[in-house]
C-alpha cells in the first residue's frame, strides 16, 4: 500500500528504447539464415526399396525430390535456350562480317595474316569479358576495348577497324545486365580512337588517344547519369566516381597498344608505321652503309622517296610504307657499285670487259643481292616486296637493245635480259615503280625544260602501262594521272634554272 502512494512513476526512468530499425534487421537476418530444409538426403543415399510402405516423412522425401527435379529441368532447359539464342545471334554477326570482308575486302583471304589478327582479337575481346563478368572480376569498363580499333587500324584500315569493333562490342555486350549502355559508350570510344590516330608513327600520338578515350567515356557515362532517375540533375554527390577511375584505368591500359604492336608484327607479318619510321631513319646501320658504299645510289633513292611519298600522299596510298620502300629498293648494289653510272666517278667502265648477256646479269643481280641483304638484316617482306617488283618483269633496255642491234638476225634469250620480278601488285610498288624510272631518265634530259620534263615522265610511264607493268595491281588510270602531275611538278621545282650572276668589272 505504501509502495503505491510513493508515485514511483516519478522517480523511474526507460533504461530500454524501442528500435524499429533495428529489429526489423534482426528478424531479416534471422529469417536469412534460417534453414527451411527439413534433414538432408545426400548423394548415392537410398530413399525407399520397392514394396516398402511410404511412411510421412519418406512422402515428404520424395516430393522434395519431384520438385527439385522439375526445378532443376525447368532451369536446364531455359539456359538451353539463352545458349541457343546467344550462339544464332553470335553466327549472324559473324555470318555478317564475313560478308562484308567477302564484299569488300577480298585482298584479306589471300592474306591469311588479316584473318588471324581479326578474329584473334574478336575472340579474345569476347572470352575476357564473359570470364569477367561469370566470375566478378572487377568492372568490364577496365578493359582497353578501344585498343582493338587502333590495332586493326594500324595493320589494316580505317572501316575495317570500325565494323570490327561494332562486331565485338555487341557479341561481348551479351555477357552483361545492361548492353545499350555498353554498346554505345564502347562504340562512340572506338570511333574517336580510329579518327584521332590516322597513322600511329610516335608514342605521344597514343597518349593523346588515350586522352580522347578517356573524356569520351566519362563525358556519355555522364550523360547516362543524367538521364537516370537517380537524383542527380539536383545532387551531384550521388556521382558514381568509381566508374570515373575504371575510365582512367581503362586510357592507362591503351597506352600498353605502342609495345604490343611489336609482338604482333612478329606473331601475323604486319609492318606498322612504328617500324617503318624507325627503318626510314638514314643514321640506321644499313643506309648509313649504303651512303658510303653507293652515294651516288644512296641519292638517286632519296630522290625517289620524295617523288614516291608526295604522289602516294595525292592519290590516298600509304606514303610511308612507300618511302621506306624506296630507300631500301636499291641496296642490292653495294654488291657491284662500280658497275651502276650512278656511282661511277670517271675511269674505266667496267661493262666493257663484259658481253651484253654478262652486263645485263650482273645489273639483274642487284634485285637479288638486294633480297639477300635484307634478309640478312631482318627487313620486313613488306620492304623486300619493294626490292623485288621495282623493275617488275622489265628488261635491262639497254643491253637488249644493244645486244639486237648487233644480232639483228638472231633471236635473243628474253630470260638473260630480263629481271626475276613480280609485276608491282599493290599502289605503293607501282608508284616506286614509276618513280624509280623517272627520276633516273631525268638525270640524262640535255636540259631542263617544262616541256622536256613533261615529255619524259609521260614517255615512260606511258610505256610502263603499255607494257602492262600495272595489271596486276589496284591502281586507276586517274591515280595514275596524278602521279604523273606530281612528277612534272616536282622536278621542275628540282631541275629549275637559276639566274647566272654578273661579274663585277674591273
Amino acid at each position: 500500500e505504501s509502495l503505491r502512494q510513493c508515485s514511483l512513476n516519478e522517480y523511474i526512468t526507460p533504461n530500454l528504447t524501442f528500435d524499429e530499425e533495428r529489429t526489423q534487421a534482426a528478424k531479416e537476418e534471422i529469417l536469412n539464415n534460417y534453414s527451411w530444409a527439413n534433414g538432408l538426403v545426400v548423394s548415392g543415399q537410398k530413399i525407399i526399396d520397392r514394396g516398402e510402405i511410404v511412411s510421412p516423412h519418406t512422402y515428404n522425401i520424395l516430393e522434395s525430390l519431384r520438385k527439385e527435379s522439375i526445378k532443376r529441368n525447368e532451369s536446364m532447359g531455359q539456359n538451353r535456350l539463352i545458349l541457343g539464342g546467344q550462339i544464332l545471334f553470335v553466327g549472324m554477326l559473324m555470318l555478317c562480317f564475313m560478308l562484308y570482308l567477302d564484299l569488300f575486302r577480298k585482298d584479306y583471304y589471300q592474306r591469311k595474316g588479316s584473318l588471324s589478327l581479326l578474329f584473334t582479337l574478336i575472340v579474345f575481346y569476347s572470352v575476357i569479358t564473359a570470364f569477367m563478368v561469370t566470375h566478378n572480376l572487377f568492372n568490364v569498363y577496365i578493359i582497353p576495348y578501344a585498343m582493338l580499333p587502333i590495332i586493326i587500324r594500324v595493320f589494316l584500315d580505317s572501316r575495317t577497324a570500325f565494323l570490327t569493333h561494332v562486331i565485338t562490342i555487341l557479341i561481348c555486350s551479351i555477357s552483361l545486365r545492361f548492353p545499350h549502355e555498353f554498346i554505345l559508350t564502347q562504340l562512340a570510344a572506338g570511333l574517336v580512337a580510329i579518327f584521332s590516330l590516322r597513322e600511329l608513327s610516335q608514342r605521344s600520338q597514343l597518349f593523346r588517344t588515350a586522352l580522347l578515350v578517356i573524356l569520351t567515356y566519362a563525358a556519355i557515362y555522364f550523360a547516362f547519369e543524367l538521364m537516370t532517375e537517380n537524383g542527380l540533375s539536383t545532387d551531384f554527390s550521388k556521382l558514381n566516381i568509381r566508374m570515373y577511375t575504371y575510365f582512367i584505368i581503362n586510357g592507362i591500359l591503351l597506352l600498353f597498344t605502342y609495345p604490343l604492336l611489336f609482338l604482333l608484327e612478329k606473331t601475323f607479318g604486319f609492318t606498322s608505321n612504328v617500324t617503318l619510321v624507325e627503318l626510314s631513319n638514314i643514321n640506321n646501320d644499313l643506309l648509313r652503309q649504303m651512303s658510303e658504299t653507293v652515294p651516288g645510289t644512296f641519292q638517286h633513292s632519296m630522290q625517289v622517296a620524295n617523288l614516291a611519298a608526295e604522289a602516294a600522299i595525292r592519290i590516298g596510298a600509304k606514303s610511308q610504307l612507300v618511302r621506306t620502300g624506296a630507300l631500301y629498293h636499291d641496296i642490292g648494289k653495294m654488291e657491284n657499285p662500280a658497275f651502276f653510272t650512278e656511282n661511277q666517278s670517271g675511269g674505266v667502265n667496267p661493262h666493257k670487259n663484259l658481253n651484253y648477256e654478262q652486263s645485263a646479269q650482273v645489273v639483274i643481280s642487284h634485285v637479288t643481292d638486294g633480297l639477300k641483304l635484307a634478309d640478312k638484316h631482318n627487313l620486313p617482306k613488306a620492304i623486300k616486296d619493294f626490292i623485288s617488283t621495282h623493275h617488275g618483269r622489265g628488261k635491262t633496255k639497254y643491253f637488249y637493245i644493244s645486244w639486237k642491234n648487233e644480232h639483228p638476225d638472231e633471236e635473243p634469250n628474253e630470260e638473260l635480259f630480263t629481271y626475276p620480278g613480280p609485276n608491282p601488285f599493290t599502289k605503293e610498288q607501282a608508284i616506286l615503280m614509276m618513280a624509280d624510272a623517272v627520276e633516273a631518265a631525268s638525270r640524262s634530259l640535255p636540259e631542263y625544260t617544262e616541256e622536256t620534263i613533261s615529255n619524259l615522265v609521260d614517255k615512260i610511264i606511258d610505256s610502263q602501262v603499255t607494257e602492262g607493268y600495272f595489271k596486276e595491281c589496284p591502281i586507276t588510270f586517274k591515280d595514275i594521272a596524278t602521279v604523273k602531275a606530281v612528277f612534272k611538278e616536282k622536278l621542275k621545282i628540282a631541275y629549275h634554272t637559276r639566274i647566272s650572276y654578273p661579274e663585277l668589272k674591273k
